[in-house]
């Protein structure tokens, strides 16, 4: 019974690197590389709709960096080894300046009714949307992912799409498509003086 137990299970040294993964990790992996292609598929599709210049060059750069991504992680879940090339690092063109404040709209949003309404401030928004969700099924994918090489791919592009996803916003504050009200300074410091560090936590 004992050695029919043990013919159920295999390691990693049983197995060729192809093989070196879960089917949860299968899953996972699906679901990443779906996520990646749905950004680039709505980079193509709204290219050709964004009228501002700058935010034209941001969607193209994004595409190519994701579309390098989406190789390298491909290679990675077809081979479960290094990948020819590794990750980049994504470097944002936007400052880290943020405007402060909130007016009111001109008058209150409401679903598109038709694709003519589409515009800057939109597509800006399914830019950020597909990238939010890239990051999401990255992170959780790399949590439980058997495969190492893939887990550090994954956990390594992260910090790439939280910077694409930042440069979205920090355009979208800059044209107050994306406005960022703040508490009155009394509320702020209240938040800011609820907590107090903790005691004796250095190691001896």
């Amino acid at each position: 019974m004992q050695n029919q137990q043990q013919q159920n299970f295999t390691n990693t040294a049983q197995l060729p690197p192809q093989q070196h993964f879960g089917g949860h990790d299968i899953f996972d992996a699906h679901e990443a590389l779906s996520s990646l292609t749905s950004a680039v598929d709505q980079c193509v599709i709204l290219e050709q709709n964004i009228q501002d210049p700058e935010l034209q060059t941001m969607s193209q750069k994004h595409r190519a960096f994701c579309g390098q991504l989406y190789n390298t992680i491909l290679d990675t879940f077809q081979t479960g080894q290094d990948p020819a090339v590794d990750t980049q690092s994504y470097k944002m063109d936007q400052s880290n300046d943020v405007v402060y404040g909130k007016q009111p709209p001109a008058q209150p949003s409401t679903p598109m009714q038709s694709a003519n309404e589409l515009n800057d401030q939109t597509i800006s928004g399914f830019m950020m949307d597909s990238l939010k969700s890239a990051a999401s099924s990255f992170t959780m994918a790399s949590l439980e992912m058997t495969n190492p090489v893939l887990r550090r791919v994954l956990a390594d592009s992260v910090p790439n799409l939280i910077e694409m996803a930042y440069e979205v916003f920090l355009y979208q504050n800059k044209h107050q498509y994306y406005q960022v009200p703040q508490l009155q300074q009394q509320d702020m410091q209240a938040f800011q003086q609820s907590y107090a560090p903790i005691q004796g936590t250095m190691p001896h």
